[in-house]
């Protein structure tokens, strides 16, 4: 069983659990449920670098990236440097994240958030929105066209944004659909976890350009980024470089400023 297929399974467990422990109306009764969304691609559009920065403790291909680190100062300091947005991983199992990691990343910062999970259901919609995303992730290799489509109409429904990430030109042509807002190319292999940017610079024409171009893993360097610039994309996931750092901060701000 691959990974992916895995992590899935334990996601459906562990959604089932939550149902029962958060009623819906709960999760819609939250403070932070009536609040203003920030938008992540309008954001990326007006932006010349386009950097989204994530939290990400570990990681299944990585195992530990960095344990120490507080969502409150990295949030704090991703805001402070100038990037985009930010990227919070709420998967517990696998990644070490949590739902409070994006309440406290809310609390300290006015980036737009993205909400890193594994989405199943519309519950984890509602949680995103009550737990104060921006933006929610959906993975086409997990969804089908039907599930993307209500999934997508739904969080535009409460105002919230849609990254949809795809590995390959079969999940980007069963994707393309008005209710998203941005396109994420994963240019990692979920089999091998080998990563390319060939992916990005391959499917870049087959993407309509209604939709933010994003690309995602093994962005590690300028080099990367002004690589894929040219092929029309906006957004650049930075998911371990800036948290192997101790001084966050500093790292991402010289980052903006040699790409610019």
């Amino acid at each position: 069983m691959d990974i992916l297929t895995k992590i899935v399974n334990d996601k459906r467990v562990e959604v089932n659990l939550r149902k029962q422990l958060i009623p819906t109306k709960q999760l819609e009764q939250s403070v932070l449920f009536e609040r203003k969304t920030f938008s992540l691609a309008k954001k990326l559009r007006e932006s010349s670098t386009g950097i989204i920065a994530e939290h990400k403790r570990r990681s299944p291909s990585k195992q530990v990236i960095n344990q120490n680190l507080n969502v409150f100062d990295v949030a704090k300091a991703y805001q402070d440097s100038g990037v985009c947005g930010m990227s919070v991983l709420t998967d517990g199992k696998y990644f070490g994240g949590s739902l409070d990691d994006l309440l406290t990343a809310r609390a300290s910062c006015n980036l737009p958030l993205l909400r890193k999970e594994f989405i199943i259901d519309t519950y984890q919609i509602l949680e995103a929105k009550a737990y104060g995303a921006d933006v929610i992730l959906l993975i086409a290799a997990i969804l089908t066209r039907a599930e993307i489509k209500m999934f997508s109409e739904f969080a535009k429904s409460l105002h919230l944004d849609v990254l949809l990430e795809v590995h390959n030109q079969k999940e980007l042509e069963k994707s393309i659909m008005p209710s998203l807002d941005m396109l994420g190319v994963n240019n990692r292999n979920l089999k091998t976890f080998e990563v390319s940017l060939d992916i990005s610079k391959q499917l870049s024409e087959l993407i309509p350009n209604d939709f933010v171009k994003v690309s995602e893993s093994g962005i590690s360097n300028i080099k990367s980024i002004k690589t894929l610039q040219p092929y029309g994309y906006k957004g650049f996931l930075i998911g371990e470089s800036f948290m192997k750092t101790d001084h966050i901060s500093k790292s991402v701000k010289t980052f903006i400023r040699e790409l610019t």
